[in-house]
């Protein structure tokens, strides 16, 4: 767990490094700060969105799997009901990721 939050907090690191055309003694603009947080906030919120997505897709397979294990005859029903609600779940991930491809690089907040 250590070493996870240890790469997350040098991802971090790397989003929010600015470009190297300033000099050491100018301040950062306002555009660099709101470009670097689009990318955090990008970042994180795919993270979020993965994480809740696979617990999501565990949870529909445990239930298929355990309802399955009850009631075999049953098993190719509920494996494509699995299948179509692990369409939707990653639906909402890949939804999230354009969302933040769009925050990142065509950024509306400039």
């Amino acid at each position: 767990m250590k070493k996870l939050l240890v790469l997350f907090f040098t991802c971090i690191g790397f989003a929010l490094a600015a470009d190297v055309k300033a000099s050491v003694g100018d301040n950062i603009t306002g555009a660099d700060l709101v470009m670097a947080l689009s990318i955090l906030a990008g970042v994180v919120g795919l993270g979020i969105a993965a994480l809740g997505g696979g617990i999501g897709m565990g949870h529909a397979a445990a239930a298929a799997i355990s309802g399955t294990a009850r009631n075999p005859a049953l098993g190719a029903k509920l494996q494509t009901t699995m299948f179509i609600a692990i369409a939707l779940i990653e639906a909402q991930v890949i939804y999230t990721l354009v969302f933040a491809i769009i925050a990142m690089f065509v950024n509306p907040y400039l």
